[in-house]
């Protein structure tokens, strides 16, 4: 069983200058334009994350030629909460692709979720073999009440949905295989205390908001070798879950002629892209600079817009990595 992509679609929030909006964010805007990010999406008031994932998906059935009856599967990756609690985004992306009688898988791992979404598309191929289409879209609306895009982590959050149409047997951007691991010792990392059943959101309590990247250093009592390490740690098995993929797919990872990581800043990405062996030139490190972290939708981002270069030839090999909170790592490896 296989499969492949065969046409994008992609919505964004509005593009804006990092240095001309760093200020409205945090008082620290050295620290923040030291990052290496130009620019940030963000969308209007009242654009909601199923409008974005809606809009993504509904350009790449069109780029494809399909109708909503074509669609047996719909797998949403998200990164932040959608409109409303207690409700499945994905259901709601369906209905408003106009799909009736198609599947709807919703995936909310964080950042990694656009990788993982990979995987859970090849394990419906395998076991629904009447399965032919699927649409894969991956979708970050942040959710300014709750945190701060700008100041919470050491990646800049843009607003933004892409999406792919899969499609079994596909030749064209197919699947080879994915490795994905969780370590749950870390799942209290950019968690919101508030808004649970522990802790229900109530009048005249707490304010909620997402831990940020102090609450993470806290864990580790501000020390800055355990910090390290555990920044380390996140890259190792970024670099890892490559090899792994790599492993399951028959190659290596000299064979790679894309990475595709998280849009993080560059000096992660540059990091990561080192411990795989992949040279810098030949990841998203450009296109991340430009357009900010669009949480799990950055490696179908940076899918579209190689696919709309045209650069990548038949046979290339790519390779798709991220981690997410959880933590979560994991990889996929696609060949063009």
């Amino acid at each position: 069983m296989t499969y492949g992509l065969v046409a994008f679609g992609t919505a964004k929030g509005e593009k804006v200058a990092v240095k001309e909006v760093v200020a409205e964010y945090t008082e620290d805007v050295e620290r923040v334009l030291g990052y290496g990010y130009d620019h940030v999406h963000r969308a209007g008031g009242d654009v909601g994350l199923t409008d974005l994932a809606a809009e993504a998906g509904t350009a790449a059935l069109a780029a494809a030629g399909l109708q909503a009856r074509d669609v047996d599967l719909l797998v949403l990756a998200v990164t932040d909460i959608a409109e409303y609690l207690y409700w499945d985004a994905a259901a709601a992306v369906a209905h408003r692709l106009g799909l009736r009688r198609a599947e709807a898988v919703l995936v909310d791992q964080g950042c990694v979720g656009g990788v993982t979404a990979f995987d859970a598309l090849a394990g419906r191929f395998a076991t629904h073999p009447d399965y032919r289409t699927a649409v894969v879209i991956a979708a970050n609306r942040t959710a300014e009440a709750y945190w701060n895009r700008l100041g919470t982590h050491s990646l800049l959050f843009s607003d933004g949905a892409a999406a792919a149409v899969a499609v079994r047997g596909a030749r064209s951007l197919r699947w080879l295989a994915s490795h994905a691991e969780t370590d749950g010792a870390y799942a209290d990392f950019f968690r919101m205390d508030t808004g649970g059943a522990a802790e229900p959101f109530a009048p005249g309590g707490p304010v909620p908001a997402v831990r940020d990247a102090w609450d993470v250093m806290a864990h580790f009592d501000y020390d800055t070798e355990r910090c390290t390490a555990f920044a380390e740690e996140i890259d190792d098995r970024t670099a890892r879950a490559v090899h792994r993929a790599c492993k399951r797919a028959g190659v290596t990872e000299e064979d790679l002629r894309w990475l595709v990581l998280l849009n993080d800043n560059t000096r992660v990405l540059t990091a990561q892209a080192d411990l795989v062996g992949v040279p810098v030139e030949r990841t998203n490190l450009c296109w991340a600079a430009q357009n900010g972290h669009f949480g799990a939708a950055d490696h179908l981002f940076v899918l579209a817009s190689l696919h709309e270069s045209g650069e990548p030839v038949a046979g290339d090999l790519v390779a798709l990595a991220a981690n997410g909170r959880g933590m979560h790592w994991a990889s996929a490896i696609l060949s063009w």
